[in-house]
């Protein structure tokens, strides 16, 4: 990995900004030659681009400034995308914007904020986004900065930005000082940008901010048709990484559960994608792990394979899809007895995903029906009425049957209850349905055949007008089909 090419350190006072602007972010330094300088400076072609086209969903975005300037009229509103975290010394992780300002804007771009400014005739808002502009080349920044578009790529201008987002843009840089300056109720989307948020100290309230990052949650429960396609679009690619995953599965039990993530994350990136939370490949007893991302333990022939994974499109919107397979491609009889309750109760919770049932209803269905195996099993005392009252099911099922799902694989995280897991399902709304049976290798009240053996399948379905639709139905659920499909793969 190449360094960041630096000057002397400034000896008085005078030295210029150029000069500053070579200082390394850990102090060394490297000479410059003037002559090199002023070589940098000269001799590029000029890469404005002209009659860009907006963005795909800048309608959408558009749409849904208007509805968050209605709710906050007269208020100056600010959502920044947040900033670059340093990973260890001079390296950075990836950059991901905030959901809020993508959600809003449909830009990705680090530094960014969007700014909603009551109009002057005080009817709804003027919408600014603040942006880095161009790399300046008269002063260095551009090769001397390490983030400066040598190093890390072009970026939009503001022009370009403007075209593209459809929304005035302006320098970032300048923003600061604006807020400092600025009069009359503000709120701010916290925990992105802490040099916006010193420049609004004065201006704001814990509780006003909160009342706008709950709003910005609600208002994705339901999703506009350019989310739906791009859900859509994760759960397709989704599919393949699953495929690719039973493709290798050979190649997996000859390393350790890693080769499962790497194989998976590369089907994400070889279409242009990322995944939307880190990859759980929990083989054998490690399915019994709710949140297993170490990924690395064994994968054996004769155990099964949790796979819990998602694909997030260039857009940030995430699958979120689960399957258990049976390493060697054939289920065993306790193995396939388990799945095949699952199974059972997740049919019996997407049955009950519709417009106007209850949020929870999905989740009590498919709980009633683990009670009643687990009865039948004789692993827990009956009536199943009981069980349910006392929760007794919850030792060997314990999560919740799904959540929300869009731009964060745990989307609207930020909703009220009565907003969210009381409130009732309507046509738009995305959330998965994921029972599971996990029983801990440790777990002295099971047989031991039982002990660990984790199960867990994962659909992300779609409330319609009419029922529900299954986004992730290209991968087989029933036991039988997935055996078909995995020696279709296997050869």
């Amino acid at each position: 990995m190449a360094e960041e090419l630096t000057t002397e350190n400034p000896e008085t006072p005078e030295e210029s900004e150029e000069q500053a602007i070579k200082q390394r972010k850990n102090g060394l330094y490297r000479g410059v030659s003037d002559e090199l300088a002023d070589s940098m400076k000269s001799g590029w072609a000029d890469t404005e681009l002209h009659g860009l086209a907006p963005i795909a969903q800048a309608a959408h975005t558009a749409a849904r400034r208007a509805a968050l300037s209605a709710r906050f009229p007269g208020e100056r509103l600010v959502i920044p995308a947040g900033n670059l975290k340093t990973r260890s010394n001079d390296t950075e992780y990836s950059f991901r914007a905030s959901t809020e300002y993508a959600y809003l804007t449909g830009d990705q771009t680090q530094d960014g904020v969007l700014v909603l400014e009551p109009a002057a005739d005080e009817d709804g808002h003027e919408a600014t986004i603040y942006l880095l502009p161009r790399s300046d080349r008269e002063n260095g920044e551009f090769w001397l900065d390490g983030q400066g578009e040598l190093w890390v790529g072009r970026r939009h201008s503001l022009a370009e930005a403007e075209q593209l987002l459809g929304i005035p843009a302006q320098d970032v840089r300048e923003l600061p000082e604006r807020l400092k300056e600025a009069t009359g109720p503000v709120r701010a989307v916290r925990g992105h940008d802490a040099g916006i948020e010193a420049a609004l100290t004065d201006k704001v309230t814990a509780e006003r901010d909160e009342e706008l990052r709950v709003f910005l949650s609600e208002a994705r429960l339901v999703k506009d048709a350019f989310e739906v396609a791009e859900l859509e679009k994760a759960c397709a690619s989704t599919a393949r990484g699953f495929e690719d995953v039973v493709k290798v599965l050979d190649k997996a039990r000859a390393t350790s559960e890693r080769y499962i993530e790497g194989t998976f994350f590369l089907r994400a990136r070889v279409e242009g994608n990322d995944v939307g939370y880190g990859t759980i490949a929990a083989a054998g007893p490690h399915a019994c792990t709710l949140h297993w991302v170490r990924n690395d333990g064994p994968v054996r022939s004769g155990d099964l394979l949790l796979l819990d994974a998602g694909v997030e499109t260039t857009e940030l919107y995430t699958a979120d899809v689960t399957r258990t397979l049976p390493i060697n491609g054939r289920f065993t009889e306790i193995q396939r007895k388990i799945y095949d309750a699952v199974y059972e109760a997740q049919e019996a919770g997407i049955a009950a995903v519709k417009p106007g049932a209850g949020y929870r209803d999905f989740h009590d269905a498919a709980q009633r029906v683990l009670a009643e195996k687990l009865v039948e099993w004789g692993l827990v005392e009956g009536p199943v009425e009981r069980v349910l009252e006392l929760n007794l099911q919850r030792r060997w099922t314990l999560h919740g049957t799904g959540h929300m799902l869009g731009m964060d694989v745990h989307d609207c995280a930020a909703a009220r209850t009565e907003a969210y897991v009381d409130t009732t399902l309507e046509p738009g709304m995305c959330l998965t349905v994921e029972p599971g049976l996990y029983f801990q290798a440790d777990d002295l009240t099971v047989p031991e055949e039982y002990r660990g053996i984790g199960v867990r399948i994962e659909d992300d379905i779609l409330v319609t007008e009419d029922g529900n639709r299954n986004l992730s139905d290209q991968l087989p659920r029933r036991s039988d089909e997935v055996e078909a499909w995995m020696a279709g793969l296997l050869g």
